[in-house]
């Protein structure tokens, strides 16, 4: 039984992830989905993908753009990628991705099947119905390009897909999650949204349910050709009488990022965030001691790990501002600064041992992070700290010193002239 789990409306951006970026996403993505699972299960790891917010903070503390429509595909990738060795240890596999790759879908869930004995073409067949849901049934402008299926070897799974609306440079993201579904075309969708785009047809819903048998009638009894006539006759003659209010749709996960490249503190919970840095400077010298000797890159590090850990621990509440989590590792395109290589890679290493050593039953940096997250929840009720335009001016401060990087270049030291960025 599944359901559409959630949705999110992106700026549409082109581009592409590079090398030096795409290969951390890829190690750093499998490291928290080993954590999660370790600590709560696949079913939690699959929730936390099928919710929006969580996946679009996921995509952020990696490094990626906080609010694109490339987290989606980035996300995807670096899942598909960094779980496919892990795939047998986790019982996870990652199918399809965009364009050519999501058409390939079917056939990788056959594959699969043919390796785990699951069902594969009944999950083939679940691919290509959840996609014609989202491009025919419900009719909001937006064509797929993007299609990701996560299965589990118990048979549980996830899809997120993606659509575009070119005129008017949007993505909208969709996600399913096999829980909770009782039929494909009535409201399996846990949630839609995004900004208005004016009349949406939308067929899967149960209030729709009339319409579909009704135009199964029509096309038996009329023909295609007379349908077309008559719809024509209707235009026409349509009545200029304003329509009545539709029925009110269901509460639904909903979220919107905005158009704007740099974070603002409005995309902030400051409170959280506080909360998240204040943490890591009281629990830093206690569980990261050996971390914070390393010089210049101790103390920032730990930072970076305390939103970390929330991605791991966070409840769902906590995701309502997936721009927070930019502030672990920045972002390709310099916002909210350059991607810091040295902290991103000593995060890196810390989740590595920390993963390795929970592996072996030594559950001790495993639980540091825990404590970090649960300090964090602690300390932000009642701690105060800089503005965000102060902590983001001495990000790009430190940033050659943090092996700042982005994709026009590496930052070059302060005082050195702007020329020198390679």
């Amino acid at each position: 039984m599944s359901q559409r789990a959630g949705s999110a409306d992106l700026p549409l951006h082109g581009g592409r992830v590079p090398p030096w970026l795409g290969n951390r996403m890829t190690t750093l993505g499998a490291l928290i989905a080993e954590a999660i699972v370790h600590h709560y299960g696949r079913d939690e790891f699959l929730r936390r993908l099928a919710h929006p917010f969580w996946f679009q903070s996921f995509g952020a503390v990696m490094g990626m753009d906080w609010h694109s429509s490339g987290i989606t595909t980035s996300v995807l990738g670096a899942l598909k990628r960094g779980l496919k060795p892990l795939s047998k240890e986790l019982g996870l596999y990652v199918c399809g991705g965009r364009g050519a790759q999501s058409r390939k879908t079917p056939d990788e869930l056959m594959a699969i099947g043919d390796r785990t004995g699951l069902d594969g073409a009944g999950l083939a067949k679940t691919s290509r119905l959840v996609a014609k849901v989202d491009s025919a049934a419900v009719q909001d402008g937006f064509d797929l390009y993007l299609h990701g299926f996560i299965v589990a070897d118990d048979g549980h799974w996830v899809i997120v897909q993606q659509g575009m609306n070119g005129d008017k440079r949007q993505a909208r993201r969709y996600h399913w999650f096999s829980e909770g579904l009782e039929s494909f075309v009535n409201s399996p969708h846990a949630a839609i949204e995004g900004r208005s785009q004016g009349e949406i047809i939308n067929l899967a819903d149960r209030r729709a349910e009339k319409s579909r048998h009704d135009q199964l009638d029509l096309l038996a009894a009329l023909g295609p050709d007379r349908i077309v006539r008559e719809a024509a006759a209707l235009a026409l003659a349509a009545d200029p009488a304003p329509a009545p209010e539709p029925a009110e749709q269901l509460t639904l996960p909903h979220l919107i990022m905005p158009a704007h490249h740099d974070v603002r503190e409005s995309d902030v919970n400051m409170r959280r965030l506080h909360g998240n840095l204040a943490a890591a400077a009281d629990r830093g010298p206690v569980d990261f001691e050996d971390l914070l000797l390393v010089p210049g890159v101790g103390a920032r590090t730990v930072k970076a790990l305390a939103l970390v850990a929330e991605v791991v621990h966070g409840a769902p509440c906590r995701f309502s501002d997936p721009a927070r989590f930019s502030i672990a590792h920045g972002g390709k395109d310099r916002h909210p600064f350059p991607v810091p290589l040295k902290v991103y890679d000593e995060t890196i290493n810390v989740m590595k041992s920390a993963v390795v050593r929970g592996k072996l039953g030594r559950e001790e940096e495993l639980q540091a992070l825990r404590r970090l997250d649960n300090q964090s929840r602690s300390m932000e009720r009642y701690v105060t700290g800089p503005d965000l335009k102060e902590i983001v001016a001495g990000e790009f401060r430190q940033s050659s010193t943090f092996g700042g990087r982005s994709v026009f270049g590496w930052e070059p030291p302060t005082d050195a002239p702007s020329g020198e960025n390679d």
